[in-house]
């Protein structure tokens, strides 16, 4: 899904949220773990879930699965308060908006 934001259309998550990629990431292959995953939540993917439009589904080390967009892992900012906000645009230099 898409929501219309400051940025212009951003790839949102199931309710809503902004959702972002890391540069530190490869191709289907989270770098975010420990304090990084508590700022920065993964976007979980249900079991027996299967890909389309460019989204796929990734196992993070420990089994977890997390949406990935174009090989992208996706992830939420936990100081986003609401739909449409995108607060961790530009974080470190390193965190960036999802855009379709």
């Amino acid at each position: 899904m898409t929501h219309d934001t400051a940025l212009g259309k951003v790839l949102v998550d199931s309710k809503g949220m902004t959702v972002y990629t890391y540069d530190e990431d490869g191709p289907g292959q989270s770098h975010c773990y420990g304090l990084c995953a508590a700022f920065w939540p993964p976007v979980a993917a249900p079991a027996q879930q299967a890909g389309h439009d460019g989204f796929t589904v990734i196992a993070r080390d420990g089994g977890a699965l997390q949406w990935a967009y174009r090989g992208k892992p996706l992830y939420t900012y936990a100081q986003d308060d609401k739909p449409g906000d995108v607060s961790g645009d530009g974080a470190d230099g390193v965190w960036h908006a999802a855009k379709p």
